[in-house]
């Protein structure tokens, strides 16, 4: 079964967020059980695009309203990994620095267009063409509606939703742009007199999948304004929970930490590993150490993170260190807060792999109260490195984080207030004086098993229904 994954990221290529964790793994994994699955997405002048090389398997033109657009679709000369990926190469349009900008329509929209026109006349036409986000969910609606891609509207389209906050709306001005279709059916396209490709692709798609069941329930009550849509299609809707890459995040083989572990050298390792964060960030390596990794916008609780930490730091022993960027004010108020608190707090602003990697490794707590987590990776991630996680409930944290008090690993927390992460936090630093349930604890979660493999099956399953 030839399965294409269409995207806008993918790690290791482009990684802005989950979106590219779950691309680069999620096709290795249907490989693996037997599927032909590969990836598609925009070739962008970035690090990984200048220190590859690559040769061209086709090129075309588009029709992209009154103009025409000259693209490639590349490959790389010699393929490293598990699955192929194919590159869309629309020179001065899709060739930037970044991946997204504030304005991305026209980008997004002729990515799609090309990776349809190059399917259209390639010798083996997919059995699933499987689209994520909005930045591919016109995909759906273009193969459904218009004329120039007629004879492949009997392929089953998927739509999996990581994050609906975002869904790429655009003015009706722009409908031009879009391959030609019966123009009565304009409304597939609309919600709200705009054009919104994220309700286009809830629409047309055969299947539409969240990346964890709690999201699924989730966005009928709160979706950025799609909930009643999501309550209509309903039946064409499921949760399949993410997984994560366990070779990738496996602290027995992983080369970016300080040491190696496994569930019986725990101790050593990740001590070796604490010892090195607090010798780089100046913490003391007495006290539990609480790390936050990630974005530092509000569907994390960011926006609460200085009064949360000032309170935290004021009435329990830890240390606490933060990776990530994202709101100014908030990463200066973070910053600010070094002086008071010199000693037991620091943060890194911006991201770094390698130290995101070390982090897992040496901290004892892994801080996430989100208000929005469609799945969640990290949390799986600090399981994989005996890093307990300390929670908010909402998404793929309720599904994959239980408290401790109701027989379970972590710690969770309802609100998402500055008081409620600060008492969650104070939480962690009680149950780290309890030594020996501690240890065993970090043991336990070390043995979670939330790799790809179970995911894989039922998305194969998923794609063997469509075909029923």
């Amino acid at each position: 079964m030839e399965i294409v994954h269409i995207s806008a990221e993918c790690y290791p290529v482009a990684k802005v967020g989950g979106l590219a964790d779950v691309v680069g793994a999620l096709p290795m994994y249907q490989n693996a059980i037997g599927c032909q699955s590969f990836v598609v997405m925009p070739f962008y002048d970035i690090l990984f695009t200048q220190k590859n090389t690559f040769k061209k398997v086709y090129h075309a033109t588009l029709k992209f309203g009154k103009e025409t657009i000259d693209f490639n679709v590349l490959t790389l000369k010699e393929n490293s990994l598990d699955f192929d990926i194919f590159y869309i190469d629309i020179p001065g349009l899709l060739d930037k620095n970044y991946v997204y900008s504030e304005n991305d329509t026209d980008r997004f929209l002729a990515f799609q267009i090309a990776a349809l026109d190059w399917i259209l006349q390639r010798e083996n036409t997919p059995k699933v063409i499987h689209c994520h986000d909005h930045h591919t969910a016109l995909i759906p609606f273009m193969l459904s509606q218009s004329y120039e891609y007629k004879s492949l509207r009997n392929i089953p389209t998927v739509l999996t939703i990581h994050n609906a906050q975002y869904q790429g709306w655009f003015s009706h001005e722009k409908v031009d742009l879009i391959p030609e279709f019966d123009f009565s059916n304009v409304g597939l396209l609309d919600w709200n007199q705009t054009i919104n490709p994220l309700a286009a692709g809830i629409k047309c798609a055969w299947k539409v999948t969240t990346v964890s069941p709690s999201y699924m329930n989730e966005l009928k009550l709160n979706a950025n304004g799609l909930e009643s849509l999501i309550k209509a299609e309903s039946s064409k809707c499921v949760g399949i929970l993410n997984g994560i890459d366990s070779e990738v995040w496996n602290p027995e083989k992983d080369t970016f930490i300080v040491q190696n572990f496994s569930t019986e050298t725990i101790q050593e390792g990740k001590k070796a590993n604490k010892d090195w964060l607090c010798d780089a960030f100046n913490l003391d390596p007495n006290r539990p150490l609480i790390v936050f990794i990630g974005r530092l916008v509000g569907e994390k609780g960011a926006d609460l993170f200085p009064e949360a930490f000032d309170l935290a730091l004021k009435n329990s022993d830890i240390s606490l260190l933060v990776l990530g960027s994202g709101m100014s004010d908030v990463e200066k108020e973070l910053e600010l807060l070094k002086v008071p608190f010199k000693g037991v707090y620091n943060a890194f602003i911006g991201y770094d792999e390698r130290l995101s990697h070390k982090m897992y490794a040496g901290a004892d707590f892994l801080l996430m109260p989100s208000r929005v987590e469609p799945c969640g990776l990290n949390q799986m991630y600090s399981l994989r490195y005996g890093t307990v996680p300390v929670t908010s409930k909402v998404g793929g944290l309720k599904d994959t984080v239980i408290d401790i008090n109701e027989g379970g690993f972590g710690i969770c927390h309802n609100e998402i207030t500055s008081e409620e992460i600060a008492n969650a936090i104070q939480r962690a630093a009680v149950f780290y004086k309890n030594t020996q349930e501690f240890e065993t604890n970090r043991r336990r979660i070390m043995n979670i098993d939330h790799s790809w493999d179970a995911s894989a099956e039922e998305y194969l399953n998923l794609y063997k229904s469509l075909k029923e």
